[in-house]
């Protein structure tokens, strides 16, 4: 089967259903979409799936509104569910998740005057250029499409253990766990367990408190490079501090003083943070490229416990278990995985020392997060930047797009106009993984779409 559509949407998590909303609501009736995915939980990914509800957003629910022009959205769905939660308040992530499926499921109840979108459950294997001013997509069901806009909305992939498990048998291979995200080994745990984890972002927190919600009482180990964990939001937040990016400095180092003078200035440093948030990409998109590999190379872990702040009563749990010795950091750099007594062992070298230090455990669950936006955990960006339909970004974030989200690649030759939306992104971009973010940028992908007719 061949079929041409106007767009083409390629993905299955939030960005694609961010921008298919979008689509609905701003073309005519005459145009034809198709959304191209595999994912059964289609727009709600990974992050809203999860049904524990101390698994919560890190955004207050007003500003989580999966259409800005409708910023009360959210927080209306959440008052016609029941939800006593207020713009400030952070919502748990399961609702989310179903925020985005009825936003979507409403806009599709719209007969009259929407343009028509075919959701085809399949994975885009293959792409090329046709004469006919289309891109084609070859599906793993054997089908074809071909689209005159196609918009990609691929996310990352999950980051794999930094050690191969060689020296683990395999009769404790099932006590290590790749995707904790697949929240069924939770069962397997027993009260007394000991766990350690690989990472110290915000998922590791979520594992922490998801291992207490199910009954675990023993003691957790965390390792990391640097053994920092995310901070937490105020219970009331601070007035955000208008920050001038046009004056700040050049320089990460620069940039960095004159933001830690300003935290002095300030009775609490979130409001530094918060004033420079909505000025992020204009900030990201003034630094050279040593400068931005500057960051990525030393101040990318404190960007992200100050910016990626988790709700403040989910830190004050998970903080007292920090101060009771509950949940242990380590930081160090892993260098081996093996096992001794039917136990796992996790092999480290201490940070700033040559010391080799190790923590045995019944289970090792890896939450170094999601790898950066790059191409390699997708088959279908290997193979478009094999043909060099797409041009990866020189950093590993994602690929090459412009100012408008659309795509650089000199080599193409079809007139078919190729966006990406979300975290392939974020080499342009850099702040642009969030819903506030990717939000704003499928509505202005859309319009663009939209104005060219």
């Amino acid at each position: 089967m061949h079929l041409t559509y106007d767009i083409i949407v390629v993905g299955s998590g939030f960005s694609a259903i961010a921008v298919t909303c979008n689509l609905i609501e701003q073309l005519p009736a005459s145009a034809k979409v198709a959304v191209v995915g595999d994912d059964p939980g289609f727009g709600r990914g990974t992050a809203y799936r999860t049904e524990l509800y101390l698994h919560r957003l890190n955004v207050p629910a007003g500003r989580m509104s999966l259409l800005p022009h409708q910023p009360d959205d959210f927080v209306d769905w959440l008052k016609g569910h029941g939800r006593r939660l207020q713009a400030g308040d952070f919502a748990s992530r399961s609702d989310y998740g179903l925020y985005v499926r009825d936003t979507l499921a409403r806009l599709l109840r719209k007969r009259d005057g929407r343009c028509r979108v075919d959701f085809i459950k399949a994975k885009a294997a293959g792409c090329v250029e046709r004469y006919s001013s289309t891109l084609a997509f070859h599906l793993g069901n054997g089908d074809e499409i071909a689209g005159k806009n196609v918009v990609l909305c691929l996310g990352v992939g999950n980051a794999t253990l930094p050690v191969a498990p060689d020296g683990v048998p395999a009769s404790l291979r099932s006590r290590i766990i790749e995707n904790p995200w697949r929240l069924s080994w939770l069962r397997r745990v027993a009260s007394s367990d000991a766990v350690c984890i690989l990472g110290s972002g915000l998922t590791m927190i979520d594992q922490v408190l998801a291992l207490r919600a199910h009954g675990h009482s023993g003691k957790i180990d965390v390792l990391s490079r640097r053994g920092l964990a995310p901070l937490g939001h105020a219970w009331k937040p601070p007035t955000p501090l208008p920050i001038d990016v046009e004056r700040l400095p050049n320089t990460i180092s620069g940039i960095l003083k004159t933001l830690r003078a300003k935290s002095r200035t300030v009775a609490d440093w979130r409001a530094v943070m918060d004033g420079l948030r909505p000025e992020t990409q204009a900030l990201w998109q003034r630094l050279s490229s040593k400068e931005r590999a500057r960051f990525l190379r030393h101040a990318l872990p404190w960007w992200n416990i100050h910016r990626h702040r988790v709700a403040p009563d989910v830190f004050d749990r998970f903080e007292k278990l920090v101060l009771d010795g509950t949940v242990r950091f380590h930081a160090g750099f892993l260098k081996s995985l093996g096992a001794e007594e039917g136990r796992l062992v996790a092999g480290f070298r201490v940070r700033a020392a040559r010391e080799i230090a190790e923590i045995r455990a019944d289970w090792l669950v890896n939450c170094t997060g999601m790898e950066r936006a790059g191409i390699s955990h997708s088959p279908l960006l290997k193979e478009m930047s094999r043909f060099e339909l797409i041009v990866p970004d020189p950093f590993g974030l994602g690929i090459q797009v412009d100012a408008a989200s659309e795509v650089i690649a000199p080599s193409r030759i079809s007139p078919a106009r190729l966006f990406a939306v979300g975290a392939l992104t974020a080499g342009q971009f850099w702040e642009i993984t969030a819903v506030p973010d990717i939000r704003v940028q499928a509505k202005a992908v859309v319009e663009e779409i939209v104005s060219r007719g």
